[in-house]
């Protein structure tokens, strides 16, 4: 690895480029960041399709029953769902279908 000479235009030295390992372990960080914010978007989606859908809404209604209610017995989770089933059916305004 030569170190480069400077530039007669500016005066400032030019920066060693490293070779090809160097650019190799740039390339494999620039994967390793590339992989952790597609890991990120992933999830990011995966939260906001269970929660379009529901499919957490019985434990967000266990996390509300333990704050609000901590001496009543919480509904199982088939009860929770046969009143959220009939809730719905009662009042189809925030449905689609």
């Amino acid at each position: 690895m030569a170190r480069a000479h400077n530039s007669s235009e500016s005066g400032t030295p030019v920066a060693e480029t490293g070779g090809p390992a160097a650019d190799r372990s740039r390339f494999e960080e620039l994967g390793v960041r590339a992989g952790r914010a597609v890991l990120r978007v992933a999830a990011g989606i995966r939260w906001y399709v269970t929660s379009l859908m529901g499919d957490n809404a019985y434990a967000t209604y266990l996390a509300h029953h333990r704050r609000t209610h901590p001496d009543a017995q919480p509904l199982s989770e088939r009860q929770f769902w046969r009143q959220r089933m009939d809730d719905q059916d009662r009042n189809p305004g925030a449905r689609c279908c």
